[in-house]
This record gives C-alpha cells, structure tokens and sequence, in this order.
C-alpha cells in the first residue's frame, strides 16, 4: 500500500522543526478548562488520539490521570515513551483501527489530528474506532480549526527560517482539501512535503458523527471554551457522546 503523505512528513525530523514554537502552556491551557469543565474522576482513563510527542498526554498524567497515548508516528512515540510510567503509556497505533473497547473515559482528539484521509469512509471509521475506545457514558473531544476562517484568512505564501533552515510554504484550496507545500533544502538536498486537510465544516463533521454512532452535544470555538462561532473563532471543539 502507497504511504500517505502524513506517513512521510509526521515521522520527519522537519516536522517537529517548522512547528517548534507551538508551546507547552498552549496545550496546558486547553487541558485545564477541558477537565475543569468535563470533571473526570481521579486516575479517570484518558486516550489521547495523535498524541504526537505527548505534551498533553504527559500534562494530564501529571494531573493524576491514566493515560494513553497513540500516534502513527514511529519516531513522535519513540520521543514521548522516555515520558511513560505506570499510568502514561505510548503505542504506534492507527485512528482508524480498534484498540480497547469500552474503556476509557475520555477519548482526545486534539489540534487538528483528523481530516487526513482522502474518503469520508475512512473519517467515519476512525471515529467509529473513537466511539467504541470510550465507555457508554464516555466523552470524545476532537479539536479542529475553524475552516471557514482558515479559508477566508489563508496566507498563501510565506517563509519561515528555522534552525537555520529557510522554510517555503504555499497554501490553497483544491478538492474540498486545505493544501499546505512545504519545500526547503538542507545539508545540499531539496525537500518537499505536502499537508493535505479536508475543509470540514459543523454539518460535516454532524453528519459523520451521526453515522459513527455519536452525537456532539456542545460546541466551543477556542481554547477558552468560548462558544463557537464560524466567523470568528479560531477553533471547533466538539464535545460528542454515543447515541
């Protein structure tokens, strides 16, 4: 089977360069107002979906939480297991297929870890996988941009020098996709990855939670869990439960 493009570039030591200014009190910011407001239990059973190289995995653990974290990314969980101790464990695991079943509490899905794939098939079966990952009174969070402001404020081009590394980025919408090109050179080579997104919008993601077998039951539009408003706000933050 042909390798996607998030096989490539996630598992790329460039990734966690062009993105390296994204910050632990970003990501701690959101987990305390998402757990002050859900409540969960002391040492409640939390899977962080994507968990990349675990920061949010690791500051809930630190809050007394279990915590799993799962990634397609070889070398992110490589990184992150240094983090693992009796109720923090890392697997390379894919979305769209099963692990536990009816068994954590929460079920995380954070900073626009979904979109990837190229049919609504496989979406629908990675929050198949979600749905049935949570308990019967479990709670799933999936964190995704604001596409409609992502597309009315999209910045074409830019560069960005990082590490010594002069990024070139192109940005656009084809094909129902927010497309980013990345082209650099390093070490006398040249280097092109791809970001493909899928432009969903609320009734999409209403419409594939449905057929999952979920249902959202508040929305928020940033990480002040302010509501949500498809002009203005940065973020959708879905809070979803099983039907």
């Amino acid at each position: 089977m042909q390798r996607k493009w998030f096989q490539y570039w996630f598992n790329s030591p460039y990734y966690h360069i062009l993105y390296s200014q994204r910050n632990d009190a970003e990501a701690e910011y959101l987990i305390d107002n998402l757990t002050a407001h859900l409540k969960p239990a002391l040492h409640a059973r939390i899977l962080d979906i994507a968990c990349g190289r675990g920061r949010h995995a690791v500051y809930l653990n630190k809050k007394g939480f279990d915590v799993t974290g799962i990634d397609l990314s070889e070398q992110s969980i490589r990184y992150a297991r240094q983090f693992e101790q009796k109720h923090l464990h890392f697997y390379v695991h894919d979305m769209r297929k099963l692990g536990y079943i009816n068994y954590y509490d929460i079920a995380l899905n954070l900073f626009t870890s979904f979109g990837y794939f190229d049919t609504e098939k496989d979406h629908v079966n990675a929050l198949k996988s979600f749905r049935k990952s949570i308990k019967e009174d479990g709670t799933l969070v999936l964190d995704y941009f604001n596409t409609k402001k992502i597309i009315s404020n999209l910045t074409h081009r830019e560069s960005k020098t990082l590490e010594g590394i002069e990024f070139d980025i192109h940005k656009f919408v084809a094909d129902g996709k927010i497309i980013k090109q990345i082209n650099f050179e390093h070490k006398q080579k040249n280097f092109a990855f791809e970001e493909r997104v899928q432009a969903f919008l609320l009734p999409d993601f209403e419409r594939m939670m449905e057929k999952s077998g979920l249902k959202i039951t508040e929305t928020f539009g940033s990480y002040n869990l302010e509501p949500f408003d498809e002009i203005k706000s940065d973020r959708l933050i879905l809070l979803c439960k099983k039907i």
